[in-house]
């Protein structure tokens, strides 16, 4: 025999209150935008807000005793990289009104893609005094939200590091160097890695000030991105298994070369540019430039 379970009691609205996540920058504290357009991966992350929790209204409209304790938790998850992992966690215990802090920092080299942060405020240990409508499972969630940043914009974004290229087989002038390995089946966080030259002042320049761009560091990074476009394209073309029909997955380089390609040629088969670039490769070189949008001025 089944038995059905019915949903449990929640509180009503008032009783939790949340500010939004603001951003520390430079210039101090910012509610959080929709988007980071200049993020890179060596930019961490700040972000605050406070939690205004009615204790004993949250337990009397769940139906949970006085002595409930409650926990307040707040989770993030990066798509771009796949990792997710807990940013804080907050004990509640006692009665009236609380108010909570919270304070995550975030590793930029963990982030990439939409940054996705769940606050939530749930039952912190098991009930099994609890009444039938009430909730009882430790991790009950009572009351959440969820608050979303972009990271990158059209530009496809993966691991960096800088080196000194006089110390490797790359040559001693060349500014970048984009690395690209692995099946299209393997994770992109794994398969792309982009090398800059710590003998180029000018493009370590442009990527230590992606935060806060200058002028010339938008040239710069402008220019970067329409080489690594350019490559990952390149790439992708010169193998077979990438094609309108083919099913990678989620996180895969393989997914992330059908991502980039569905911006940069919108309504264009694989095929059609597959053949444009055997056929004429100056057009296509041009194509893609115009496809990129290079040095133009958001």
């Amino acid at each position: 025999m089944t038995r059905r379970v019915l949903p449990y009691r929640v509180p009503g609205e008032g009783v939790i209150a949340a500010s939004a996540w603001t951003l520390a920058t430079d210039d101090g504290e910012i509610v959080l935008p929709e988007a980071l357009p200049d993020w890179d991966y060596h930019m961490d992350l700040r972000l605050r807000r406070t939690v205004r929790v009615d204790l004993d209204r949250t337990r009397s409209e769940s139906g949970l005793p006085a002595e409930t304790e409650l926990m307040l938790t707040a989770v993030w998850t990066a798509t771009g990289s796949n990792l997710s992992g807990p940013a804080q966690h907050m004990r509640l215990t006692g009665a009236g009104v609380t108010v909570t802090d919270l304070e995550v920092h975030l590793a930029g080299a963990d982030l990439g893609g939409l940054l996705l942060i769940d606050t939530a405020l749930v039952l912190a240990d098991r009930r099994s005094d609890a009444r039938p409508s009430s909730p009882r499972r430790a991790g009950s969630v009572l009351w959440s939200d969820r608050q979303s940043l972009r990271l990158q914009g059209d530009a496809p974004q993966f691991p960096m590091a800088v080196i000194d290229f006089g110390k490797t087989s790359f040559p001693d002038d060349a500014a970048w160097h984009l690395q690209i390995s692995g099946r299209l089946e393997n994770a992109t966080m794994g398969s792309l890695l982009l090398l800059v030259n710590e003998r180029n002042v000018v493009t370590t320049s442009a990527f230590e000030n992606a935060g806060k761009p200058r002028p010339v560091d938008r040239v710069v990074l402008s220019a970067v991105y329409a080489d690594t476009a350019r490559i990952m394209v390149e790439h992708a073309l010169g193998n077979d298994e990438f094609a309108e029909d083919a099913d990678f997955p989620d996180g895969s380089l393989g997914a992330t070369l059908l991502s980039l390609f569905d911006q940069l040629f919108p309504g264009q088969s694989i095929k059609d540019i597959r053949l444009r670039q055997r056929q004429s490769p100056a057009l296509f070189a041009s194509d893609l430039q115009a496809a990129v949008k290079m040095f133009e001025v958001s």
